[in-house]
């Protein structure tokens, strides 16, 4: 396991750039509109932050519009 960080540290590295962004704009929203159970999912669940995306383009963004119209 060791050997393959060390070979790929530069896909490790890119994997890891692109995810943390995802996670932390995800998070706020989460956090931001009191969705307690989407905040744990995103915490725990890995998915390259493809669940990430589809929360903050789909779920928070309705989430959102439905708060601004009331």
């Amino acid at each position: 396991m060791n050997s393959f960080l060390q070979d790929h540290s530069g896909l490790f590295l890119l994997a890891l750039l692109w995810t943390l962004p995802w996670k932390g704009i995800a998070l706020w929203k989460a956090a931001k509109l009191s969705q307690k159970n989407w905040f744990i999912v995103l915490l725990v669940v890995n998915t390259l932050a493809i669940l990430d995306i589809i929360y903050i383009f789909a779920v928070a963004r309705k989430k959102e519009e439905s708060r601004l119209a009331k």
